[in-house]
């Protein structure tokens, strides 16, 4: 017998109202679709990824296969902006290793680069309905105050997830799940008179004793980059690393007290950045690690989100 089947059922009426059904990446059963939007999310607004990333970059590589040829510097062009650059490295990683299709099974994905257990098993469940739960940051607020769990560990989160989820419709029960999450039981201030699980909630009466996290420390660093343009091309080299690796960058200079373009605060990942800009002479560094890009092409060009701030100094 189904303890949960009456809460299951409000669950999915709420869903059917409530739910957003208009997302594109839920009314498609192309799995490099379902996919590609599991692993844009993963660092990045739901809007931003919908209404730009999403659609542009789908238009740019519609099939795996049209993505598993590309190079890696097209892949990572056309991911500017949207930050967690090996996201796209693994994205490209994947399409190459797959071929022509994603495999179907938890335990194949899970063997591919970047596919964790949660994508794995999005893909698995809004792809293929398999009934199996899904845990995302949102499902497993949910879950924590449903059951009321003073022990957060993914273990006991996925095994309750795993316990309540409706096998008759598994893809509709995580993405309602998912959707309660985002728009109902928020982190702060959760509308419980609206949610369709309150009866049964146990940890209604003090949801904030289920969201508690550690405050991130962010580490703040001040950047040099020098500017070279010679004949409306721009110098640039393939950074090396951690911090936006595999992406053009402007050669790192030393700080120095003239030929200041200008400087800007920027945001990455941990780090809080301090980025000043120098208009140089020559490059010390190896003339062959230098990529001499058209400035009419920067911006289409392999580049980090900084990079792309850094332009407004250069180029009108």
């Amino acid at each position: 017998m189904n303890r949960f089947k009456s809460l299951q059922s409000q669950l999915l009426k709420w869903y059917k109202i409530h739910g957003r059904h208009e997302l594109p990446w839920r009314n498609t059963n192309d799995m490099y679709h379902i996919y590609l939007s599991e692993i844009m999310l993963q660092q990045t607004q739901v809007n931003r990824v919908r209404d730009e990333y999403y659609p542009q970059f789908l238009e740019r590589f519609p099939s795996l296969e049209i993505l598993a040829n590309a190079k890696q510097d097209e892949v990572l062009s056309a991911w500017s902006g949207l930050g967690y650059y090996s996201r796209a490295r693994n994205l490209h990683k994947t399409a190459i290793a797959s071929s022509f299709a994603l495999p179907t099974t938890q335990k194949e994905l899970i063997k591919l680069p970047g596919i964790g257990r949660y994508t794995a098993s999005a893909i698995c469940s809004f792809g293929h309905n398999q009934n199996i739960p899904v845990v995302d940051t949102n499902i497993a607020r949910v879950i924590k105050r449903v059951f009321a769990l003073m022990d957060t560990s993914e273990k006991i989160v996925w095994s309750h997830a795993e316990e309540f989820v409706n096998a008759t419709e598994p893809r509709h029960h995580n993405l309602a799940l998912m959707d309660l999450g985002s728009l109902v039981c928020l982190p702060k201030n959760p509308k419980c008179d609206e949610c369709p699980l309150s009866s049964f909630c146990k940890g209604k009466t003090e949801p904030e004793l289920y969201t508690q996290t550690k405050k991130t420390v962010y580490e703040s660093l001040e950047l040099f980059y020098g500017v070279l343009i010679e004949e409306e091309k721009i110098a640039l080299k393939y950074s090396k690393e951690k911090l936006y690796k595999d992406m053009l960058v402007l050669p790192s200079v030393d700080p120095i007290e003239e030929n200041l373009l200008g400087e800007f605060k920027h945001s990455y990942t941990k780090y809080r950045l301090n980025v000043k800009l120098y208009e140089i002479q020559d490059i010390n560094d190896e003339k062959d690690e230098i990529v001499w890009i058209n400035l009419k092409d920067f911006k289409n060009a392999a580049i980090s989100s900084l990079t792309k701030k850094a332009s407004k100094f250069f180029i009108d």
